[in-house]
Formats: structure tokens, sequence, C-alpha cells
């Protein structure tokens, strides 16, 4: 079977297939619940099977993908497609690119370096103001 196995953990997986660029990034996801398998929530240590679908958030894009393989290693960006069959929807993709071209709050010219409270303010809003 040329060493590849027919199962494999979902934060091995998920980071061998390059949705995450570390194996702790992966892990962290499926333990704050954003990872799901038919609606279920799991657990870094899950054990994933072929045909499984796998819903991850990854940058702001709910990605949904489809178990096609499992790699025996990290693999290259070309050969993800031999492991993983991505189903995520276009309007997925089509929300981030209208939240990345969202205006960002910028401070006025004239108005003086903003306060610490300003700082928390933003931070609280969840903007960058790193102009």
């Amino acid at each position: 079977m040329n060493g590849v196995s027919n199962q494999s953990r979902i934060d091995k997986w998920l980071w061998t297939i390059r949705l995450f660029k570390t194996r702790s990034l992966a892990a962290a996801a499926c333990r704050s619940g954003g990872v799901s398998i038919d609606g279920q929530r799991v657990k870094p240590a899950r054990e994933l099977r072929v045909g499984e679908i796998i819903s991850v958030p990854v940058g702001g894009v709910q990605r949904t993908v489809k178990v096609i393989g499992f790699p025996p290693s990290r693999v290259g960006a070309k050969a993800v497609p031999q492991f993983m069959e991505d189903l995520t929807p276009e309007a997925e993709f089509q929300k981030a690119r209208e939240a990345a071209r969202a205006p960002q709050a910028v401070w006025p010219k004239g108005m003086g370096r903003p306060t610490k409270k300003d700082r928390r303010l933003w931070e609280k809003l969840g903007t960058d103001n790193s102009t």
C-alpha cells in the first residue's frame, strides 16, 4: 500500500493538506469548536475516514472540504487536490473579499496623536489603524 494510511488524525490531516500553517494551529481550531464533521464538533485526535466532509474556519472563510485521501507527510500546494476536494461555496470567498475591502477607520489628520482610550476603543471594535 506504498506507505499511505487509510486513516489520520484530523489536526494532522488539516496541517498536511495546508489548511493551517502549523499542526498546533489546526489542533487549536479543533479545541475551540470551529472544526466540525457533519455538524458535530470534533477534537484534534478524531480519526478521519475517506469521504467525510469537514467544515473549518480558515482566514475568515468557512471552508468545506471532502477527504479524498491521506498524505504520508505535508504536501506541496499542487498535490493538495489528490487528497482533498474543496466544496466551499463561492459566496464564502466573496464575503471574505468584501470584508477585506471594507474601509478601515482612519485617524483624521490634524487631530493629534490617538490616546490610549482611542486605541482601546479600536481594539474593542476589531479595527486595525496602523496607517
